[in-house]
């Protein structure tokens, strides 16, 4: 039987819309190779509009994108996305049209990692989003909503979603311009004082789910800039609130530790012999970090009601 190729049309939604075409190629053809997709282009069996365009054009919402693929080679190259039925374990803060925020609970991951891969707090949402009807999950569709950041498992607290693709990318210029201020609220070990301006360099250490502190002009090195102010204390005890200037890994802890004023029930950079007294006494299992406010400062573009 004669195979011909035809042409595959997907009209360009919103979500898909304001990125690259080959961004958006890689996402819709997943089980595609990345040479695959550029030999596309050099063969000109992509057309926008019914014009060829190269691999750098900007999709709009409305674009009619054809591709020359055999029906069952597209089937093969794409793949529905599994949304899974999970219970809920996190309470909505805030919800719009555009973005969702989130209180995470302390044991959930908010990416799946080796050991866990399917109840995350990102699976959760999606979950939520297809049971509210606002989740398209068409073959033809590559955007999923996403967290903006992420806490530690252990971590409980505020975790920013992006509905929308185009929410979910001035998000992430938000956070990278520090217009998203970020503040935890901790209890560590000993009196603590005065408020604090901490900066540091660190590392991560290869192989490991932990990171170092180095020296400024070590190679790879990561500035990280910390705000502790206690608002309240005993002599063996303090209740901080701490602002994170940078995003690091495990900031927050590493940087009190290294003022000998650990979060209380941290494993990894923690009192071992306090968190032991502490679970024997108080039967607690986690470390006491919960991040408890955001702040958008001067949003922009399409949250900029955001105020």
């Amino acid at each position: 039987m004669l195979l011909v190729k035809k042409m595959k049309k997907i009209m360009i939604k919103e979500n898909d819309a304001n990125q690259r075409i080959d961004k958006y190629l890689k996402k819709l053809l997943c089980n595609a190779p990345s040479n695959f997709i550029y030999k596309m282009f050099r063969k000109k069996d992509i057309k926008i509009n019914g014009t060829r365009v190269n691999e750098k054009y900007i999709l709009q919402k409305g674009d009619v994108l054809e591709m020359f693929l055999y029906e069952d080679k597209f089937n093969e190259l794409t793949k529905e996305k599994d949304i899974y039925q999970l219970k809920r374990e996190f309470k909505v803060l805030y919800e719009d049209k555009n973005i969702l925020i989130v209180d995470k609970p302390v044991g959930l991951l908010v990416h799946g990692d080796a050991n866990e891969n399917v109840n995350t707090l990102s699976h959760q949402v999606l979950s939520y989003l297809k049971e509210k009807g606002e989740l398209d999950i068409s073959r033809e569709s590559t955007f999923i909503p996403g967290p903006v950041h992420r806490l530690d498992r252990n971590t409980s607290g505020i975790v920013i979603f992006g509905k929308t693709l185009v929410a979910l990318q001035d998000l992430n210029e938000m956070k990278k311009r520090h217009h998203i201020e970020k503040s935890y609220m901790t209890i560590c070990k000993g009196k603590l004082i005065k408020k604090q301006e901490l900066v540091g360099y660190v590392k991560k250490i290869e192989n490991e789910d932990r990171v170092r502190f180095v020296k400024k002009d070590d190679k790879d090195a990561l500035m990280m800039k910390t705000i502790v102010h206690p608002l309240n204390y005993t002599n063996d005890f303090s209740l901080v609130e701490v602002k994170i200037i940078t995003g690091r890994m495990h900031q927050i802890r590493i940087h009190l530790s290294s003022i000998q004023h650990p979060v209380i029930g941290d494993r990894k950079y923690g009192d071992f012999t306090l968190n032991k007294q502490m679970k024997q006494k108080y039967g607690l299992n986690n470390q006491l970090l919960h991040a408890y406010k955001i702040k958008f400062v001067d949003p922009f573009g399409s949250l900029s009601y955001l105020k």
